[in-house]
């Protein structure tokens, strides 16, 4: 972060110091601006995706938004301008590397919805951004990027995840989706079905061991996990509505009425790059300790009777000016 704020402060000290040497331009929708370097490598081109650090400020200097203080760059792609405040028009203006003060009209931005404006933009000011373009890539570039990161933060996860399993000596089942299971408890009767309602006791953790999420006031209490108004009871679930993560439509199938088991679910059928609240960060790999309380089975598909099979050894005899009929044989 330290790094990031002294990239932030030297920017501003080298904007600040060029400002008398740049002349200010305007686009032809109203936004001002100085590109304050001017590097020799191609412009940005429509439909190219660009990562870049940004600093958004009012006339006052008032910081509204850094990508330096969230502590990374913020990535568009390059798209025809549709409003002034969308800053299009100035990327194809912009090389790799290069730096840049745009400003916006506030009246521009707000016209025709002036009531949303707040009160710390005067209708006369501007909203500065002080941008600097770290990469400039193809689309097809920045997909191959990112799929080779993916991969290797999944790669990470899956080992991880092993070595989890591996030191807690867990005898788990891996299925093809990803998903591994233990049946700790057997129950009775068939398996749940798609269109069967399960209610359902749970208790979620992560593979460091911190409960986010539980059906159980005893666990709830233990873990310390706070869930003001949970009202604690087995939860429903009908089967193939997705109304829950992946892993337990594939886990819960697994079970019977009374069955115990604990789900390991990787984050391709959980919940992701994305995570899920403050406990369950991206590419997280979760563990599920279900019992599937109840089975209320649901209805069944209608079957189709089979086509009938034809008749073998019938002989058919047609003579001139009559009508046809068969002989039939029995076996």
């Amino acid at each position: 972060m330290k790094k990031l704020f002294s990239g932030f402060v030297a920017l501003i000290a080298f904007i600040y110091s060029a400002k008398a040497q740049v002349v200010i331009t305007q686009t032809p929708k109203g936004a001002q601006y100085q590109v304050f370097t001017h590097n020799t490598g191609p412009k940005i081109k429509l439909e190219d995706i660009v990562t870049f650090h940004v600093v958004q400020k009012t006339d006052r200097d008032s910081v509204v938004f850094s990508s330096y203080t969230i502590g990374h760059p913020v990535q568009i792609q390059v798209k025809p301008s549709q409003n002034v405040a969308d800053l299009m028009e100035v990327f194809p203006l912009l090389a790799n590397k290069d730096s840049a003060l745009i400003k916006v009209p506030v009246d521009s931005v707000f016209k025709g919805h002036e009531k949303e404006r707040p009160p710390f933009l005067s209708a006369k000011s501007y909203i500065s951004y002080i941008v600097k373009i770290e990469k400039v890539q193809t689309l097809a570039e920045a997909l191959a990027e990112r799929n080779a990161e993916l991969q290797k933060i999944q790669k990470a996860e899956l080992t991880k995840a092993d070595e989890y399993i591996a030191a807690n000596k867990i005898p788990a089942t891996s299925l093809p989706s990803g998903l591994k299971y233990v049946i700790t408890q057997q129950g009775t009767g068939r398996k749940a079905l798609t269109g069967d309602t399960v209610l359902v006791n749970y208790t979620g953790r992560t593979l460091a061991g911190k409960v986010f999420d539980t059906s159980l006031q005893s666990v709830a209490q233990a873990a310390g996990l706070q869930q003001p108004g949970r009202n604690y009871q087995p939860i429903q679930v009908i089967l193939g509505q997705n109304t829950v993560i992946a892993g337990w439509e594939a886990g819960l199938r697994l079970l019977n009425q009374g069955a115990q088991a604990t789900l390991i679910i990787p984050s391709s059928l959980a919940y992701g790059e994305r995570g899920a609240g403050q406990d369950i960060g991206p590419f997280s790999t979760l563990l599920f300790d279900v019992e599937l309380v109840k089975l209320n089975p649901g209805p069944r598909p209608a079957t189709t009777a089979p086509a009938a099979k034809p008749i073998t050894g019938a002989k058919t005899t047609v003579k001139k000016g009559t009508t046809v009929k068969k002989k039939v044989t029995h076996k």
